[in-house]
């Protein structure tokens, strides 16, 4: 499956923007969908997952509550809607693919066998 995520952008703290995933090749409600970011000289880490059933949500504890991870299968379209940004929400944003079931191990980037290339959100205070 070909992952390209988009929807990145330059937004004002306190505001919204909403991240897409489009995936083409392998059909794509085969994939759990996981978001990661790298921030600024910092590792990348994992930001939310969605089963590919759409039944099972995940999220990292720093975006809890501001962040909702979504799918529509029949647009092979996976989302991260974000509001509430802050400054420190300023990434690179990729979405990757994990083929594999439900495991702990899903924050790790290992899990995920296909990635797309990042979408820049720049969060100004």
């Amino acid at each position: 499956v070909q992952l390209q995520a988009s929807g990145g952008g330059l937004v004002k703290a306190g505001g919204s923007l909403r991240l897409s995933c489009a995936a083409s090749g392998h059909t794509f409600s085969y994939y759990s969908i996981g978001w990661f970011r790298r921030a600024p000289g910092k590792d990348r880490e994992f930001v939310a997952r969605i089963s590919w059933d759409n039944m099972h949500t995940y999220y990292a504890d720093s975006v809890k509550g501001r962040v909702t991870v979504s799918r529509d299968n029949a647009k092979k379209t996976a989302y991260l809607q974000m509001n509430s940004l802050k400054a420190e929400d300023t990434a690179v944003y990729y979405c990757a693919a994990d083929s594999g079931p439900y495991s702990d191990d899903y924050s790790r980037a290992i899990k995920y066998q296909y990635w797309g290339q990042g979408t820049l959100v720049t969060v100004s205070s």
